[in-house]
C-alpha cells in the first residue's frame, strides 16, 4: 500500500512569512526520496496554503511513477486546474470554501448525483482515478458507486480521536463495515485524516482492502522534530509493521 504525503502544511508555513521558504517542491522531492509513493495537495479557493502555481510546479517536478493526488471541492476553477495537470488521482471532498479542514464525507441524499457523476466522468476522461471522501457509513457506499467513483477515502478523524480510549474497537467497527461494503461493489479503499505514528499501524493491520493513506498534519509536525526524511521513513515503518 502507498503512503501519500500531504504537503499543505509546508505551504502554510511558507505563506505565513511570504516568499519561497520552505520550498514545497523541495519538500515533496525529499519525501519521495525517503520512500513515499505519492504526494497529496488540497488547493483551496483562498490559496491559504497550496497555490495554483504550486500544483503546476509539482506536476512538472515529480518523478515518473510518483502518484500525484489533488484533493478538493469540484468547483469550475478546481476542475480546470486538475484537468490541466491530469494527476494520477483526484479526490473529491464536499468542503465549503471557508472550512478549516475537511470535516465530512459526501452525503448522497443531499447532493445532485447527476452533477457529481458528470464531474467523475470529466476527470476520468483526462486519465484521473477518482476517489470520493466518505464518512464511515456503509449506507453511503452505493452513492459513490452510482456516480462512477473508482475509490473511496474513509474520513478517519473519529477513529483517530477514539484510538487512545477504550472505545477504539467500537469506533473502528463502522470503518470495517464501510470498507467491506465498498469492496463488495468494486471500490478500492483509501484513508486519511488525523492518522499518526500512534494509530497508523493498527489501522493498516485491521482495515480490509486499504490501498493508500494520505497523511499531512501529523507527519509534517513530526518532521519539525525529527526531520522530514526521518519522519517519512518512520511512517513507512508503521505501514510495514501494520502490513505484516
Amino acid at each position: 500500500m502507498r503512503l501519500s504525503v500531504n504537503v499543505n502544511k509546508v505551504a502554510t508555513l511558507r505563506n505565513a512569512r511570504g516568499g519561497t521558504i520552505p520550498d514545497v517542491v523541495r519538500a515533496a522531492l525529499t519525501a519521495i526520496g525517503a520512500g513515499c509513493g505519492g504526494i497529496t495537495v488540497h488547493p483551496r479557493p483562498d490559496e491559504r496554503h497550496i497555490r495554483r502555481q504550486d500544483v503546476l510546479d509539482l506536476a512538472a517536478a515529480l518523478p515518473a511513477g510518483t502518484e500525484f493526488n489533488i484533493e478538493g471541492f469540484p468547483s469550475e476553477e478546481w476542475l480546470d486546474l486538475v484537468c490541466t495537470v491530469r494527476p494520477t488521482q483526484a479526490t473529491l471532498v464536499p468542503d465549503a470554501p471557508d472550512v478549516l479542514t475537511s470535516d465530512a464525507g459526501w452525503r448522497f441524499s443531499q447532493v445532485d448525483r447527476r452533477w457529481l457523476a458528470d464531474v467523475v466522468e470529466q476527470l476520468e476522461s483526462v486519465g484521473c482515478r477518482v476517489s470520493l471522501f466518505l464518512d464511515p457509513d456503509p449506507a453511503e457506499v452505493g452513492g459513490a458507486a452510482d456516480v462512477g467513483a473508482d475509490r473511496v477515502e474513509l474520513y478517519t478523524e473519529a477513529f483517530a480521536r477514539a484510538y487512545p480510549s477504550a472505545d477504539r474497537e467500537s469506533a473502528y467497527a463502522p470503518y470495517e463495515a464501510t470498507a467491506r461494503a465498498a469492496l463488495a461493489v468494486g471500490l478500492s479503499i483509501n484513508a486519511g485524516h488525523d492518522l499518526n505514528l500512534d494509530n497508523l499501524a493498527w489501522l493498516v493491520n485491521k482495515l480490509p482492502g486499504l490501498q493508500e493513506v494520505s497523511i499531512g498534519h501529523a507527519l509534517i509536525s513530526d518532521a519539525l522534530f525529527m526531520g522530514l526524511e526521518t519522519a517519512v521513513k518512520a511512517y513507512l515503518a508503521q505501514i510495514e509493521q501494520g502490513s505484516r
